[in-house]
């Protein structure tokens, strides 16, 4: 638990009792000492009005041991507990614990016994600290919200209106693209642009799309440090959201139309994920790429209070800050928000920084590569919502080269994975690929930003950032 900040020490009252539930206890810095102190007692004999008299006499002994940085402090209420209990029809209680619980390999008749039915509640209360409930008052939303239709299968409502940013969407199949945003949206970043530094970002993301008319949010983020927040309301000012095709999850420049532009197939997207399972040499779990998301690091939210930033304490001064307490320095304004190039670029011999990337075929900065996109230069004949302007199966092949590429990379750092593996065409033969077509399975989260070097895993779906 100490390894973990983020974990909760548990105190079982039963610690043999399975149905047992812990009382959590939360960490906190400390700046205190460690002392031992010993009490000595000797006997002193004193002559009282001519009697003599034994008195004590005490002494303590100190020593500092060291010096304690972190303490652990149970703060919050016991919760409701459990017994393996059955109550007969006379209201006696009766122990359960021998019935239920396996403690030896036991044979068939354990197993089929008649017994009174016991049900442990599934989950215990969430949050450990008493709570002030307010119920809420009928929510008012804006002017024109309608309420969604529910069906019997599906109760569930929103509980607020949707913060609209006033993007245009366009699908592949659409006739006719925006040449200007919507008036709201024009209305909403002139609301936002309140100082210089929001009129310098707007020149600057206006200049990226004037070099480049296809950007994903990710390279955008990677060029120009601007807060989530406003790219959102930036973002739909100066392009539109491509939702199918080729250019899908991107944003183009107002008044450009990639389909009617042969040189833009270089803008195009590609789904790329990297293959991990046996059948390719190596598990997920020997994949020094990490996951966005596990369902294994799930804890449940019985914390009573966020993780604070550990303060400086006397083990600190004593040992010095040096280089550690200069890392953790701000960053400065002008690249406060910047995402790392990883991001949107792939490149030779560097592992992709997640298992699933949306990348720009122009980001793609292989020689090899490149040669798979342009081998159609200047033949260009149609458009198609699969391929774009590249030749059928191009999104395939690129998967193909980048999955060859990423294993050898994980071939030089991990060796002993593939001391086992057969030829390089057997190794092509096995990378069939699970197509990349299939639908964004990202969900989009409402979470509180935090500043990072490179904390987006995927190109997140942005549709209901804008709905």
């Amino acid at each position: 638990i100490y390894a973990d900040p983020a974990k909760r020490l548990e105190l079982y009252f039963r610690p043999k009792d399975p149905y047992c539930h812990p009382v959590c206890a939360n960490r906190f810095p400390t700046s205190t000492m460690l002392l031992r102190v010993r009490r000595s007692t000797k006997k002193k004999q004193q002559q009282l009005d001519g009697e003599e008299q034994i008195q004590p006499e005490v002494q303590f002994e100190m020593e500092i041991l060291g010096i304690v940085t972190t303490v652990y402090k149970f703060q919050g209420m016991s919760d409701f507990q459990y017994l393996a209990m059955h109550s007969g029809p006379d209201g006696k209680q009766t122990s359960m614990y021998d019935k239920v619980l396996m403690l030896k390999p036991e044979k068939e008749e354990f197993f089929n016994k008649d017994l009174p039915l016991y049900i442990p509640p599934p989950i215990f209360s969430r949050l450990d600290t008493p709570v002030d409930y307010f119920y809420r008052p009928d929510i008012q939303h804006r002017s024109g919200y309608n309420n969604p239709q529910v069906s019997g299968e599906n109760l569930i409502g929103l509980s607020r209106a949707r913060r609209p940013h006033n993007a245009i969407f366009v699908n592949f199949d659409d006739e006719e693209i925006p040449t200007k945003p919507l008036d709201a949206a024009v209305q909403n970043w002139k609301k936002v642009c309140t100082n210089p530094v929001d009129k310098k970002v707007e020149e600057e993301l206006s200049k990226l799309f004037d070099v480049r008319p296809v950007w994903s949010r990710n390279a955008v983020k990677a060029n120009i440090s601007v807060h989530p927040d406003k790219l959102k309301v930036l973002l739909p000012y100066l392009a539109y959201y491509m939702l199918t095709g080729p250019w899908r999850s991107l944003w183009v420049r107002f008044g450009y139309d990639p389909r009617k532009h042969p040189e833009a197939k270089i803008y195009q997207v590609l789904d790329f994920r990297i293959r991990c399972g046996m059948k390719y040499g190596y598990a997920a779990t020997d994949m020094p790429v990490k996951a966005k998301r596990s369902t294994y690091n799930y804890s449940l939210p019985i914390t009573v209070k966020k993780q604070g930033s550990h303060t400086v304490s006397v083990h600190d001064l004593k040992q010095g800050l040096g280089s550690a307490g200069t890392s953790g320095a701000k960053k400065s304004p002008s690249s406060r928000y910047k995402l790392k190039e990883s991001v949107y670029i792939f490149r030779e011999g560097a592992l992709p920084p997640y298992r699933q990337m949306f990348y720009q075929l122009c980001d793609l900065n292989v020689e090899s590569l490149q040669k798979i996109i342009h081998r159609n230069d200047g033949t260009e004949s149609e458009c198609t919502e699969r391929d774009g302007w590249c030749l059928a199966k191009t999104s395939d092949d690129l998967r193909d080269s980048m999955s060859l590429m990423i294993k050898q990379i994980i071939r030089s750092t991990r060796p002993a994975l593939f001391s086992n593996t057969t030829s390089s065409e057997d190794g092509k033969e096995q990378l069939a690929y699970e197509s990349g077509e299939d639908e964004d399975d990202e969900e989009e989260e409402e979470e509180e930003f935090k500043p990072s070097d490179g904390s987006e895993n995927e190109m997140e779906t942005e549709i209901l950032d804008y709905v």
